[in-house]
């Protein structure tokens, strides 16, 4: 079994991310090769809180340029995960 802070890679925080704490749902960055599985266990199991759902997407490339130079941005996973009524994860230590 693979270590969890292997799948959980970081926190997404964002304005909509942010609303969604509102809803008890929690945005992470995650490991491409993770399935819903092991994300609700690697945050149960860092965090200490039941999982009730896990939504994944892909989030894709998209075209940048530097001067001349024309690439693309990483592709990365990330996770949606939604906590059972009463749990909360505080993302910022105060």
């Amino acid at each position: 079994m693979k270590d969890p802070r292997e799948i959980i890679l970081r926190p997404i925080i964002t304005e909509h991310s942010f609303d969604m704490m509102e809803k008890n749902t929690y945005t992470f960055e995650v490991a491409k090769t993770a399935n819903k599985v092991e994300i609700a266990q690697a945050v149960s199991d860092i965090f200490g809180v039941q999982v009730v759902k896990v939504n994944t997407l892909n989030v894709k490339a998209k075209p940048k340029r530097v001067r001349y130079q024309k690439g693309y941005t990483r592709t990365w996973k990330k996770a949606m995960v939604t906590l059972r009524e009463g749990d909360t994860i505080e993302l910022f230590a105060s």
